[in-house]
């Protein structure tokens, strides 16, 4: 059996982690998974570019399904945190480094690691 390395590696955590706070939000509908599907083509030629990025690479994967959404479905995630007000999404921090994790700008507070959203939005989980 081949094993695969750490470039590979990180891609496929990458989009383990998106795909994991899509469906949390309830948004992993196909055409969603095809955009996580667009990012991790275009990361994996970034990262072969720049092997030292691959830890990189799901914060960067993350914000370019937000982006992508947000032409056709809206803003993705928004804020668990902030009861009243405007809804609005949440942001990537670092944008580029390692440990990303989805942050509220607006009540200054980190929400959840990317990937975590299911725990942060009150951890219902379907039975």
């Amino acid at each position: 059996m081949e094993s695969i390395g750490p470039l590979e590696q990180s891609l496929h955590a990458a989009r383990a982690r998106v795909l994991a706070d899509l469906a949390a939000g309830e948004v992993a509908a196909a055409d969603v998974v095809s955009m996580v599907e667009d990012s991790v083509v275009q990361r994996r030629w970034w990262v072969e570019q720049w092997p030292e990025g691959a830890e990189f690479v799901a914060g960067l994967v993350a914000q370019d399904v937000q982006d992508a959404l947000l032409e056709t479905y809206g803003r993705w995630p928004l804020c668990p945190v902030c009861g009243s007000g405007d809804p609005h999404a949440l942001e990537v921090e670092p944008e580029l480094g390692p440990d990303p994790y989805w942050v509220c700008h607006k009540a200054g507070v980190k929400v959840a690691a990317v990937g975590s959203l299911g725990s942060a939005a009150g951890g219902v989980s379907p039975s």
